[in-house]
């Protein structure tokens, strides 16, 4: 048996998805995209008197639902099948849409460049209950904003053969990023049977999908790539306060794009997603670690589940400035309630202040919790221990379990240890080990692992055809930012970085 979370009982979810399909049929949604607009008005969707809404008929919603997958496969750079997003199975990957990087060899918050985005994915490459890498941040000013949506799926493809949660930018962003993944396919048409990536499409609010959005969709159901439709519900601003009524909101926009993504491409990949928040009313902010917006996150993951749609939230990440208790609080809270809620794919580790600033060791700490999340969602089945009068008998004979033979078959897998991050020394032993707080243990984790990154090989002929796709979008004339060469593994690396950090805190200090 696994562990589960029930939030709402099946009359009300039923409610709420009949509320939400009379919405799309009775007010409907705006298409702001002409092309698409008519495109689903030639599969069955119909103007409203205005003709500025586009209405949704209830057997045209009922009909896509039938075809959209329960399930679908994400598979690796070479071909390799990774993973099936679909059914109870949970997996994490970092949280995207930042700008910045909190540098945590300075300690500033500042935009993040290439440099940082090409460590990032070194690091996150070989982390263990990271289930595949995102495009987490922006590299700002070092790339032409045209092509920044492919240079960082670029820089994810050379440096990792995991699949990779990723988007664009612009309307024209799609195709470009579609032909550098086809490179390592036969052609377009085994990319669509083998999809290495799954695109976010935002929808807008005000039951509104933009030009971007909406082209956006249509090309990456021409292309088979599955999507994450993630609307960012504001409840209090642009979505009622209140549970039920937000979850109607939420469900509407993302029935719209299922929808939509059926008509264009029986078949498409669909995931019931979001990144719904709490608008504070003091401070005008939009804590998406609010309570209420996580409530609403495993709310509208049962209404997915309940449509047999494949989930999204965005969760295990922090509002919190910096990696500290509320960081911790916030990200083993929120990750935990995903996992209990079963949603498929759980966008958020490394991530701070608003999904604004990325952190490298906020990331590996999240891999730790993650992995101590996956242990306790684990199956619950007798082990050897029923009848338990053997065990019971060991425990009298000896006084301990210490060296019984059921301990030693099954502590390796029975008990979770974390890594150096966690701090789970004795007062001693933690002193003799340098007395650490855990940014200092979770910076050296992030040296460690980028100076034991193993890097992949790419066929030049296509690293330079992804180039040259990237190049042909810049309109600046400016060059692509250089690719930061691999650290070296010298046998002086650890001290430096060690004296660097204690000259850093005498500084501070």
């Amino acid at each position: 048996m696994r562990l589960s979370l029930n939030v709402l009982d099946d009359h009300l979810i039923s409610r709420i998805i009949d509320e939400s399909i009379s919405i799309l049929a009775e007010i409907g949604m705006e298409i702001r995209s002409a092309n698409l607009r008519e495109q689903l008005l030639q599969r069955g969707l119909r103007e409203d008197q205005s003709s500025k809404r586009l209405l949704f008929p209830l057997d045209v919603v009922e009909k896509a639902l039938s075809r959209a997958p329960e399930s679908f496969t994400l598979y690796k750079r070479n071909g390799q099948p990774h993973t099936v997003i679909g059914g109870d199975a949970v997996h994490f990957t970092p949280a995207s849409s930042a700008l910045k990087i909190l540098d945590h060899r300075s300690g500033e918050s500042r935009l993040a460049t290439t440099a940082d985005f090409v460590e990032y994915i070194r690091l996150v490459d070989g982390m263990e209950h990271i289930a595949y890498p995102s495009t987490a941040f922006s590299t700002n000013e070092d790339i032409d904003p045209q092509v920044s949506d492919a240079w960082r799926l670029y820089l994810c493809l050379i440096h990792s053969i995991k699949p990779v949660v990723s988007g664009a930018f612009t309307e024209h962003g799609v195709p470009r990023m579609g032909e550098m993944m086809a490179l390592f396919c036969k052609d377009r048409e085994e990319l669509r049977a083998r999809p290495m990536s799954i695109f976010t499409i935002t929808a807008t609010g005000n039951f509104r999908y933009s030009e971007d959005s909406c082209q956006n969709l249509l090309d990456c159901a021409e292309w088979g790539i599955p999507v994450e439709i993630v609307p960012v519900t504001l409840m209090g601003l642009i979505a009622p306060v209140t549970l039920v009524g937000a979850a109607v909101f939420h469900t509407v926009d993302v029935l719209a794009g299922v929808v939509m993504a059926q008509l264009i491409k029986p078949g498409t990949p669909v995931i019931f997603g979001g990144a719904p928040a709490s608008f504070h009313m003091s401070e005008a902010s939009a804590p998406m670690l609010g309570i209420e917006a996580l409530h609403l996150d495993v709310i509208y993951a049962a209404i997915g589940k309940t449509l047999k749609l494949p989930t999204q939230a965005y969760m295990a990440l922090s509002d919190a400035k910096f990696l500290d208790a509320q960081a911790g609080a916030e990200t083993f809270g929120s990750g935990l309630l995903a996992g209990l809620a079963g949603v498929n794919s759980v966008s958020g580790p490394g991530m701070l202040d608003y999904v604004l600033t990325f952190s490298l060791p906020k990331l590996v700490f999240d891999n730790e919790l993650c992995g101590q999340i996956h242990h306790l969602l684990r199956e619950v089945a007798p082990i050897d221990d029923l009848p338990t009068v053997e065990l019971v008998k060991a425990q009298l004979a000896d006084e301990h379990m210490l060296t019984s033979a059921h301990t030693l078959t099954h502590w390796p897998q029975q008990l979770y240890l974390p890594g150096q991050v966690f701090d789970r020394k004795n007062e001693d032993s933690w002193a003799k080990a340098g007395s650490k707080d855990l940014m200092q243990r979770a910076t050296e984790e992030v040296e460690e692992r980028l100076a034991n990154y193993t890097p992949i090989d790419t066929s030049p002929d296509v690293d330079a055809e992804m180039r040259r796709l990237i190049e042909k979008g810049i309109t600046s004339g400016r060059a692509l930012p250089p690719i930061p060469p691999l650290p070296e593994k010298s046998e002086s690396r650890t001290p430096v970085r060690r004296e660097r950090r204690q000259n850093r805190r005498k500084r501070v200090g």
